[in-house]
C-alpha cells in the first residue's frame, strides 16, 4: 500500500544516523525510547514515518481494516467543567441553550435502533450533579434488560471521577458497581494531555492524568477492556505527546488492558482556543504513525472518521491506523460543534467502499474486536466502480 518499503528506507544511503537506528529497531520489532520518540516527531519525514507504521500496521493485521456498527448517546451537553478546548459544553450559566436528557429520554433513542443491527451504544456526554451514580447504573441495568446483545460502552474518567467523589465512594467500588449494573467497556475521551504543563491550561478542574490512569487500571483489574485517546494539535509541545504516550505504554505494559489508541484532532470552531491554528493533514498523519510506531504494546490504532475527514482517514490506513470507527449514524455533536463532519453517518456499504478503495480489506467488529462478518468479497449493486483501488500518495 505504501509507496515506500521499510527495506526501501533501510536500503538508503542518506538517511540519518538515529533515523537508520529507529528503523533498524522497528525492522527487528524492537521497542524505541522516549528520546527517540521525540527524533521521530522532531526529525522523520513524512514517508520515512509511513514506512515504519505500516510495516508494523501489516504485521500486526495484514490489509485487514475494521469497523463496526454503532450509534452514540450524549445524556446532556451542560456541564460544569470550562475545559478551553471544548466546543460542546453549554456551562450552567447558558444552561437554557443545551440539553439534559432524563431515563425514558435515553431509553426512547435505544429503543429507535431496535430493528437495526448495530452492535454497540457508546455514551459520553456532560458532567452535571444529577447523572450521578444511581443514574447511570440504572441506564446501564435498562439498556441490557432491553437488548442484551448491545454492548454498553460508556463514560470517561472524567465522569466516573465527579460521580464517584459525590457518592463518596473509591474508584474500586464506583467501577465495579459500573460493572455489575452492565457496563461492557470503557471509550478513551477525557485523556486530553496528561502532562499538567497543559492539562492544567486545557482543562483544569478536571480529573488530572493520573486520575485518568489509575480508573483505567481498576477497570482493566476487573477484567475488563478500554481505548485511549490523546488531544493533539493546540498547545502542547511533542515531548507533551511522546510523555503521554509513554505513560500509557507503561500501562498497557502492566494491565494489557488497552484495546485501541484514538488521536484525536483538536478542532478550533466555537471554543476558547479558536485563535490556534488546526493541524495540517501532513501533520495528522505523521501523528498516527507515530503513534503506531511508540504504542507496540497496543493492537489497534484508530482513526475517528467525523473527526478528520473521510479522505484523510483513508489516506491513514497507510500511516498505521487499522480502524475506523463505525457507522455514528448521525449520533454525536461533539466534533460537529467543534468543526468537523456536519451529521456525521456512513451505512456499512458507504464504510466498506471506503476501505476497499484504498485496496484494504473490511471486516465488521463487534467492540472486543470479535468478527462479525468479512466485508472483503460481498457484492454491492454498483460494485463495479470499487474494483481496483486508488493508490495513496506519500510525501517524499
Amino acid at each position: 500500500m505504501n509507496a515506500i518499503s521499510l527495506p526501501t528506507v533501510l536500503r538508503d544511503p542518506t538517511l540519518a544516523p538515529a533515523l537508520r537506528a529507529i528503523a533498524e529497531k522497528v525492522h527487528r520489532g524492537r521497542r524505541i525510547s522516549v528520546a527517540e520518540g521525540l527524533t521521530l516527531y522532531e526529525k522523520a519525514p513524512l514517508g520515512y514515518l509511513g514506512a515504519l507504521a505500516n510495516h508494523i500496521r501489516e504485521a500486526k493485521h495484514g490489509d485487514s481494516t475494521y469497523f463496526n456498527r454503532n450509534f452514540h448517546m450524549e445524556p446532556t451537553n451542560v456541564c460544569l467543567y470550562t475545559c478551553t478546548f471544548c466546543s460542546y459544553s453549554q456551562r450552567i450559566k447558558k444552561r437554557e441553550d443545551g440539553w439534559e436528557y432524563g431515563l425514558d429520554d435515553l431509553m426512547d433513542i435505544v429503543k429507535t435502533y431496535d430493528d437495526q443491527p448495530v452492535t454497540e451504544v457508546h455514551i459520553v456526554g456532560g458532567v452535571l450533579p444529577q447523572y450521578d451514580v444511581e443514574f447511570y447504573s440504572e441506564l446501564f441495568r435498562r439498556i441490557r434488560a432491553h437488548r442484551p446483545d448491545l454492548h454498553v460502552k460508556a463514560l470517561t474518567p472524567v465522569e466516573y471521577h465527579y460521580i464517584f467523589k459525590k457518592a463518596k465512594i473509591t474508584y474500586e467500588e464506583g467501577m465495579t458497581l459500573m460493572k455489575e449494573a452492565g457496563l461492557q467497556s470503557m471509550p478513551g475521551g477525557g485523556a486530553e494531555i496528561f502532562h499538567p504543563e497543559i492539562r492544567d491550561q486545557i482543562a483544569g478542574g478536571k480529573c488530572s492524568g493520573e486520575q485518568w490512569l489509575r480508573i483505567h487500571e481498576i477497570w482493566h483489574d476487573l477484567g475488563m477492556r478500554s481505548n485511549a485517546t490523546m488531544l493533539y494539535g493546540h498547545i502542547e509541545e511533542f515531548r507533551h505527546r511522546v510523555d503521554h504516550l509513554d505513560k500509557l505504554r507503561e500501562l498497557q505494559d502492566k494491565t494489557g488492558g488497552f484495546q485501541t489508541f484514538i488521536p484525536l484532532k483538536f478542532r478550533n470552531q466555537n471554543n476558547e482556543m479558536s485563535h490556534l491554528p488546526e493541524s495540517s493533514v501532513v501533520e495528522d498523519l505523521r501523528n498516527y504513525a507515530i503513534s503506531r510506531i511508540y504504542l507496540d504494546n497496543f493492537d489497534h490504532v484508530k482513526a475517528y472518521w467525523p473527526m478528520i475527514g473521510r479522505t484523510t482517514a483513508q489516506l491513514s490506513l497507510a500511516f498505521g491506523v487499522d480502524d475506523i470507527d463505525g457507522t455514528i449514524d448521525d449520533t454525536t455533536r461533539i466534533y460537529s460543534m467543534a468543526g468537523a463532519e456536519q451529521h456525521p453517518a456512513m451505512s456499512t456499504e458507504d464504510l466498506v467502499k471506503m476501505i476497499r478503495s484504498v485496496g484494504r480489506h473490511p471486516i465488521e467488529r463487534g467492540t472486543l474486536y470479535e468478527v462479525i462478518k468479512d466485508w472483503k468479497d460481498v457484492e454491492f449493486a454498483d460494485d463495479n466502480k470499487f474494483r481496483g483501488y486508488t493508490s495513496l500518495p506519500v510525501a517524499r
